[in-house]
């Protein structure tokens, strides 16, 4: 989040999109954090919300505060502990939908460039093969239009910031970003950025399973 960022979070119970005795999968607004901030009135976030309707909704993952779209809480410690596994080992499948700045050449391609922090500009992140951790995406052109592109973007690692920092990195970054894009690329009214889809193994079946949640841009 930059630092003069004014946190106005869209009013709202959250949209419950699936639940049963060991999940609660919900579609998280942009602007609303995930998980409370650490300043004063960044309080408000999708877990206090959630918790509020159903008290045993424990976090598993998150979503950027400009990022919309689907996200899984577990009702049990086993479930989330199951879950989180998912994450950490990779099993876990998520995909994006994002608006990036220019025409994008190419159909489909994937980007391997480390991430790490860019400590005197934090909470921005960087490329860095000195520093940086390992970070791959894959990405498919959807549609195009006059100076921009729709993407898919697969990440096959959970770095912060990764999608926005390897758009950024390929000279398309995504719209509306207020950390990445400059000029009329962040001149939007939200970042375009939307976790569409995910899959993962169900904690109490073991049966794979896929939620979604419709791009709202």
């Amino acid at each position: 989040m930059i630092p003069d960022f004014v946190y106005s979070p869209p009013e709202g119970a959250p949209v419950i999109l699936h639940e049963d005795r060991q999940i609660i999968v919900v579609a998280k607004p942009a602007g609303l954090l995930s998980v409370p901030g650490k300043l004063a009135g960044r309080q408000d976030c999708l877990v206090s919300r959630l918790t509020a309707l159903r008290w045993d909704a424990l976090l598993v993952h998150r979503l950027d505060c400009d990022t919309s779209g689907v996200m899984v809480f577990a009702r049990t410690k086993a479930a989330q502990g199951h879950l989180g596994q998912e994450f950490e080992k990779r099993r876990a499948r998520k995909t994006y939908v994002a608006r990036v700045w220019g025409d994008l050449p190419g159909e489909r391609g994937r980007i391997d460039l480390p991430i790490g922090a860019d400590w005197p500009n934090r909470p921005r992140q960087m490329i860095s093969h000195e520093h940086g951790r390992p970070a791959v995406t894959e990405w498919e052109v959807i549609a195009r239009a006059p100076g921009e592109t729709r993407v898919r973007l697969s990440p096959l690692t959970g770095r912060s910031h990764q999608l926005r920092v390897h758009m950024l990195a390929l000279g398309h970054p995504i719209l509306g970003d207020p950390i990445y894009a400059t000029g009329p690329a962040r001149d939007h009214p939200r970042l375009m950025l939307h976790a569409e889809t995910l899959g993962f193994h169900h904690p109490g079946s073991g049966d794979w399973v896929f939620y979604s949640a419709p791009c709202p841009f």
